[in-house]
Protein backbone atom coordinates (compact mmCIF):
# COMPACT_ATOMS: atom_id res chain seq x y z
CA UNK A 1 0.00 0.00 0.00
CA UNK A 2 2.93 2.30 1.08
CA UNK A 3 4.02 1.72 -2.37
CA UNK A 4 0.74 2.73 -4.27
CA UNK A 5 0.22 5.55 -2.39
CA UNK A 6 4.22 6.62 -3.97
CA UNK A 7 3.23 5.67 -7.32
CA UNK A 8 -0.26 7.62 -6.99
CA UNK A 9 0.17 10.17 -4.99
CA UNK A 10 4.05 11.25 -4.64
CA UNK A 11 5.28 10.18 -8.12
CA UNK A 12 8.07 12.35 -9.13
CA UNK A 13 7.87 14.63 -11.99
CA UNK A 14 10.03 14.08 -14.81
CA UNK A 15 11.53 17.14 -16.50
CA UNK A 16 14.15 16.70 -18.98
CA UNK A 17 14.17 17.44 -22.82
CA UNK A 18 13.91 14.50 -25.20
CA UNK A 19 16.73 13.66 -26.92
CA UNK A 20 15.53 11.17 -30.00
CA UNK A 21 12.49 11.96 -32.21
CA UNK A 22 9.31 10.32 -31.15
CA UNK A 23 7.56 7.35 -32.51
CA UNK A 24 5.10 9.48 -35.20
CA UNK A 25 2.87 5.80 -34.62
CA UNK A 26 2.71 6.32 -30.78
CA UNK A 27 2.31 10.11 -31.16
CA UNK A 28 -0.99 9.74 -32.50
CA UNK A 29 -2.43 7.15 -30.80
CA UNK A 30 -1.38 9.40 -27.68
CA UNK A 31 -2.98 12.41 -28.69
CA UNK A 32 -6.17 11.10 -29.66
CA UNK A 33 -6.32 9.68 -26.18
CA UNK A 34 -5.26 12.93 -24.56
CA UNK A 35 -8.07 14.67 -26.96
CA UNK A 36 -10.67 12.49 -25.72
CA UNK A 37 -10.34 13.05 -22.21
CA UNK A 38 -9.81 16.03 -21.94
CA UNK A 39 -13.01 16.48 -23.91
CA UNK A 40 -14.83 15.56 -21.14
CA UNK A 41 -16.38 17.44 -18.42
CA UNK A 42 -15.86 14.86 -15.74
CA UNK A 43 -15.63 10.73 -15.64
CA UNK A 44 -15.81 7.75 -13.63
CA UNK A 45 -13.62 4.86 -13.95
CA UNK A 46 -13.47 1.35 -12.24
CA UNK A 47 -9.91 -0.44 -12.34
CA UNK A 48 -8.28 -3.42 -10.36
CA UNK A 49 -4.43 -2.68 -9.18
CA UNK A 50 -2.13 -4.35 -8.23
CA UNK A 51 2.01 -5.96 -8.08
CA UNK A 52 2.70 -9.63 -8.32
CA UNK A 53 0.39 -12.14 -6.19
CA UNK A 54 -1.65 -9.07 -5.28
CA UNK A 55 -5.42 -7.66 -6.63
CA UNK A 56 -7.31 -5.16 -5.53
CA UNK A 57 -10.04 -2.82 -6.62
CA UNK A 58 -9.95 0.70 -7.27
CA UNK A 59 -12.90 3.78 -8.40
CA UNK A 60 -12.01 7.26 -8.81
CA UNK A 61 -14.34 10.27 -10.06
CA UNK A 62 -12.64 13.26 -11.65
CA UNK A 63 -14.02 16.36 -12.37
CA UNK A 64 -11.72 19.86 -13.77
CA UNK A 65 -8.66 18.80 -12.31
CA UNK A 66 -10.53 17.38 -8.96
CA UNK A 67 -10.61 13.93 -7.89
CA UNK A 68 -12.17 11.93 -5.43
CA UNK A 69 -10.21 8.32 -5.22
CA UNK A 70 -11.07 5.02 -3.39
CA UNK A 71 -8.54 2.53 -2.82
CA UNK A 72 -8.21 -0.54 -0.44
CA UNK A 73 -8.55 0.97 2.72
CA UNK A 74 -8.09 4.19 1.85
CA UNK A 75 -9.91 7.19 0.36
CA UNK A 76 -8.05 10.58 -1.20
CA UNK A 77 -9.96 13.67 -1.89
CA UNK A 78 -8.44 16.20 -3.79
CA UNK A 79 -10.61 19.41 -4.56
CA UNK A 80 -7.85 21.17 -6.38
CA UNK A 81 -6.29 22.81 -3.18
CA UNK A 82 -5.99 20.45 -0.61
CA UNK A 83 -5.40 16.59 -0.67
CA UNK A 84 -6.99 14.93 2.28
CA UNK A 85 -5.61 11.05 2.33
CA UNK A 86 -8.29 8.78 4.77
CA UNK A 87 -6.63 5.89 5.88
CA UNK A 88 -9.32 3.77 7.22
CA UNK A 89 -7.43 1.48 9.43
CA UNK A 90 -5.97 3.94 11.25
CA UNK A 91 -8.84 6.55 11.53
CA UNK A 92 -6.56 9.34 10.40
CA UNK A 93 -6.61 11.87 7.54
CA UNK A 94 -3.56 13.52 5.91
CA UNK A 95 -3.64 16.64 4.56
CA UNK A 96 -1.24 18.19 2.31
CA UNK A 97 -1.00 20.74 -0.24
CA UNK A 98 -2.47 19.89 -4.13
CA UNK A 99 0.94 19.36 -6.27
CA UNK A 100 -0.50 18.54 -9.54
CA UNK A 101 2.74 17.01 -10.52
CA UNK A 102 2.63 14.21 -8.05
CA UNK A 103 -0.54 12.97 -9.81
CA UNK A 104 0.50 11.76 -13.17
CA UNK A 105 0.01 8.22 -12.73
CA UNK A 106 -3.13 8.77 -10.84
CA UNK A 107 -6.16 6.97 -13.14
CA UNK A 108 -7.67 10.95 -13.48
CA UNK A 109 -4.18 11.95 -15.12
CA UNK A 110 -2.62 9.13 -17.10
CA UNK A 111 -3.64 10.47 -20.28
CA UNK A 112 -1.48 12.97 -20.55
CA UNK A 113 1.64 12.35 -19.02
CA UNK A 114 3.28 11.59 -22.34
CA UNK A 115 3.55 14.97 -23.29
CA UNK A 116 6.72 16.47 -20.62
CA UNK A 117 9.59 13.84 -19.90
CA UNK A 118 8.83 10.76 -21.65
CA UNK A 119 10.31 9.25 -24.93
CA UNK A 120 7.69 6.86 -26.42
CA UNK A 121 7.24 4.20 -29.01
CA UNK A 122 4.75 1.83 -30.26
CA UNK A 123 5.74 -1.98 -29.60
CA UNK A 124 2.55 -3.51 -30.77
CA UNK A 125 -0.46 -3.62 -32.69
CA UNK A 126 -2.77 -6.60 -31.39
CA UNK A 127 -5.74 -7.95 -33.60
CA UNK A 128 -8.31 -6.96 -30.88
CA UNK A 129 -7.80 -3.15 -31.76
CA UNK A 130 -5.43 -2.48 -28.59
CA UNK A 131 -1.68 -0.84 -29.09
CA UNK A 132 0.85 -0.74 -26.71
CA UNK A 133 2.83 1.97 -25.95
CA UNK A 134 6.23 2.19 -23.77
CA UNK A 135 6.86 5.72 -22.32
CA UNK A 136 10.42 5.99 -21.01
CA UNK A 137 11.64 8.90 -18.66
CA UNK A 138 14.30 10.99 -20.53
CA UNK A 139 15.11 11.38 -16.69
CA UNK A 140 17.78 8.59 -15.63
CA UNK A 141 17.41 9.42 -12.05
CA UNK A 142 13.73 8.89 -12.26
CA UNK A 143 12.02 5.96 -9.95
CA UNK A 144 9.54 4.95 -12.36
CA UNK A 145 11.98 2.82 -15.26
CA UNK A 146 9.01 2.14 -17.88
CA UNK A 147 5.69 2.86 -18.34
CA UNK A 148 3.37 0.36 -20.80
CA UNK A 149 -0.16 1.33 -21.34
CA UNK A 150 -2.78 -0.42 -23.51
CA UNK A 151 -4.83 1.68 -25.49
CA UNK A 152 -8.13 0.59 -27.91
CA UNK A 153 -7.36 2.28 -30.99
CA UNK A 154 -10.81 3.17 -32.36
CA UNK A 155 -12.11 4.83 -29.49
CA UNK A 156 -8.82 6.05 -27.97
CA UNK A 157 -9.89 4.74 -24.24
CA UNK A 158 -7.17 3.65 -22.17
CA UNK A 159 -7.58 -0.20 -21.04
CA UNK A 160 -4.68 -0.19 -18.44
CA UNK A 161 -1.06 0.64 -18.10
CA UNK A 162 1.58 -0.94 -16.35
CA UNK A 163 4.84 0.75 -14.24
CA UNK A 164 8.02 -0.67 -13.48
CA UNK A 165 10.23 0.58 -11.00
CA UNK A 166 14.11 0.35 -10.99
CA UNK A 167 14.03 -2.61 -9.26
CA UNK A 168 12.10 -3.81 -11.48
CA UNK A 169 8.90 -4.18 -9.47
CA UNK A 170 5.64 -3.95 -11.70
CA UNK A 171 2.64 -2.35 -10.91
CA UNK A 172 -0.49 -3.36 -12.38
CA UNK A 173 -4.14 -0.63 -13.42
CA UNK A 174 -6.84 -2.64 -15.29
CA UNK A 175 -9.55 -0.39 -16.23
CA UNK A 176 -12.96 -2.43 -15.89
CA UNK A 177 -15.58 0.29 -15.82
CA UNK A 178 -15.50 3.51 -17.58
CA UNK A 179 -18.56 6.22 -17.24
CA UNK A 180 -17.75 9.48 -19.25
CA UNK A 181 -19.51 12.90 -18.30
CA UNK A 182 -21.04 11.50 -14.82
CA UNK A 183 -23.13 14.11 -12.76
CA UNK A 184 -20.92 15.01 -9.48
CA UNK A 185 -21.37 18.05 -7.32
CA UNK A 186 -18.03 19.56 -6.55
CA UNK A 187 -18.63 18.53 -2.75
CA UNK A 188 -17.59 15.04 -4.00
CA UNK A 189 -13.83 15.61 -3.98
CA UNK A 190 -13.70 17.60 -0.31
CA UNK A 191 -13.43 15.49 2.88
CA UNK A 192 -15.80 16.15 5.29
CA UNK A 193 -14.85 15.07 8.70
CA UNK A 194 -18.48 14.77 10.19
CA UNK A 195 -18.66 11.53 8.22
CA UNK A 196 -15.76 10.04 9.91
CA UNK A 197 -16.66 10.19 13.52
CA UNK A 198 -13.43 10.20 15.64
CA UNK A 199 -11.27 10.61 12.75
CA UNK A 200 -7.29 11.91 13.82
CA UNK A 201 -6.47 14.84 11.32
CA UNK A 202 -3.00 15.21 10.71
CA UNK A 203 -2.37 18.77 9.15
CA UNK A 204 0.84 18.60 6.64
CA UNK A 205 0.29 21.66 4.40
CA UNK A 206 2.63 24.80 4.86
Amino acid sequence: MKILKTVLIHAFLFSTFFTQAQDPKAATILDGVSKKYKALNSFNVGFTYGAAGESHKGDLTTKGGKYYLKLAGQEVYNDGKTVATYVKEANEVNLSTNDPASNEFSPATIYNIYKNGYQYKLVEERKDGNAVIDLTPTNKSAHIAKVRMTVHKNDSSIKGWQLTDKSGKVQTFKITKFTPNVAVNDQTFSFNKSKYPGVEVIDLRD
